[in-house]
């Protein structure tokens, strides 16, 4: 139960709430409670009044030359003189019916006979339409013919509910001026606890843009701190973010700065040239250092693609097969320009698929990638084959790409998966990024890659790149 609805979600009202809707709560409880006790103690005396009134009467009765006579004196009238608020009623009568003082017509008790134990009994009925309390007993003379009285004596309750008013007004009367005062002192309480929360809403709200430092977790209290301790964490994995994308754009700059340069350079020296042979040089510098830009800004943008796609990365079942051969494809032209024989050995499309969990845009860029990297590091002549096969005894899918290039040394093996990195001792034109792009991917689909050598005979010995994919596949 809510007690103060509100349109936003607010800490300090649910707080609030669950506080006081308990108090505002048993408040009526109590009252219910405090009425109930109060009728049970003022009862009490009036109860016992009843009683000596019964126990009195009895002493009244008497029994002369066999006859039982019951008769009440003046001055015993006076303990059952009514009063202003009250009636009182007595009887005093046989079992048999015979009615030897008092009202005629007073209600019976509901025992089915005589209870001769001497106690004095009570129960609540009607005279007249008017509730009483009645106090009542059976009393057991010694006549020649046994005989049981029934002595009653009944009052009204003005009195009883009275006093059990006047009780309840002195309990819950200050209830009324506690229970506002509870409330201030919950509201004061609670502002005060919260308050740790508002400085530490102010210490966030000053800090400027770019700082990333982390909270000082000892000034909040032990509550808070879990919630500092995520913010530190969330701030940490953002400093490192926003330091990868400040280099990441330096590097793309700095890339992008030599092919632009070239770019124009050739353009001022096709301007000053005067032979249609030298112009037709300086127009193809112009298109080698377009496509050279062109080629850095795909790879960029693939990259990118790659790290935006990891936060919400859609995947359904993909055939390894079917993307390893249009990526050979479409690298074919670029092969049989350097004479490379591009090679494939695994299952064919159709024959015997194997199929994984992937993104298949992503998966087909990371594929392209290797191959294009590969056929840019084999020489004239050499060849680049990609396999795909099963692992015996993991049962994990892989993907190999081998080539007859000059290798990767094996300190360079971890380094050339940064971005814009390339090996050293090497005239190939890239960008440094599509073993970048690779790792990123693979990141994605939580596969590992990994660098070896062919092993073949120097100075071309060959390089290979492993992917294996961790993920639940299947291979009919």
């Amino acid at each position: 139960m809510r007690i103060f609805q509100r349109e936003k979600r607010s800490l300090f009202g649910e707080i609030l709430d669950w506080m006081l809707t308990p108090l505002l709560l048993l408040w009526p409880i109590s009252l219910a409670l405090t009425w109930l006790v109060a009728q049970n103690i003022a009862g009490k005396p009036f109860d016992r009044a009843l009683e000596y009134n019964v126990q009195a009467l009895a002493k009244l009765v008497a029994v002369r030359e066999g006859r039982v006579s019951f008769s009440l004196p003046a001055p015993a009238r006076e303990i059952l003189r009514a009063d202003d608020s009250d009636l009182l009623y007595y009887q005093v009568r046989k079992v048999s019916g015979e009615v030897l003082g008092g009202e005629f017509d007073l209600p019976q008790p509901t025992e089915t006979g005589p209870v001769l134990d001497g106690d004095v009994r009570l129960r609540y009925d009607t005279i007249q339409g008017e509730d009483v309390r009645m106090a009542y007993a059976w009393v057991a003379l010694d006549t020649p013919q046994p005989e049981v009285l029934l002595i009653q004596v009944a009052e009204t309750l003005e009195k009883r509910e009275t006093l059990a008013t006047e009780i309840v007004k002195g309990v819950m009367v200050p209830q009324f001026v506690t229970l506002p005062l509870a409330v201030l002192l919950v509201w004061l309480a609670l502002v005060r606890g919260i308050r740790p929360l508002a400085q530490l809403e102010r210490r966030i709200r000053a800090r400027k843009a770019d700082d990333m430092s982390p909270l000082d977790e000892s000034v909040v209290p032990e509550e808070v701190a879990p919630l500092v301790s995520s913010i530190n964490d969330l701030l940490s994995r953002l400093k490192v973010s926003l330091s990868t994308q400040k280099r990441f754009l330096a590097d793309a700059a700095h890339q992008l700065k030599t092919p632009l340069a070239g770019l124009r350079m050739q353009a001022d020296l096709a301007q000053r040239e005067t032979s249609a042979e030298d112009l037709k040089k300086s127009l193809k510098q112009i298109g080698r250092a377009s496509v050279r830009a062109t080629h850095t800004v795909n790879q960029l943008l693939a990259l990118a693609r790659a790290e935006t796609a990891g936060r919400s990365l859609a995947k359904q079942r993909v055939d390894l097969v079917n993307v390893v051969s249009e990526a050979l494809q479409e690298s074919l032209p670029r092969a049989l320009d350097k004479q490379i024989d591009l090679g494939y050995e695994g299952p064919e499309p159709g024959e015997k698929p194997s199929q994984l969990e992937a993104n298949g845009t992503l998966l087909k860029e990371m594929v392209r990638n290797l191959i294009d990297n590969a056929i840019n590091y084999t020489p004239e002549g050499g060849q680049v084959t990609t396999h795909i096969l099963t692992d015996r005894f993991s049962g994990v899918l892989v993907l190999l790409v081998e080539d007859t290039g000059p290798g990767i040394p094996q300190a360079e093996r971890e380094l050339v998966f940064q971005p814009f990195y390339r090996a050293l001792g090497t005239n190939v034109d890239g960008s440094g990024l599509g073993l970048a792009i690779v790792a990123e991917i693979a990141q994605q689909h939580d596969a590992q890659v990994s660098i070896d050598s062919c092993n073949r005979p120097a100075p071309w010995p060959g390089t290979r790149i492993t992917v294996r994919f961790s993920g639940q596949h299947d291979s009919l």
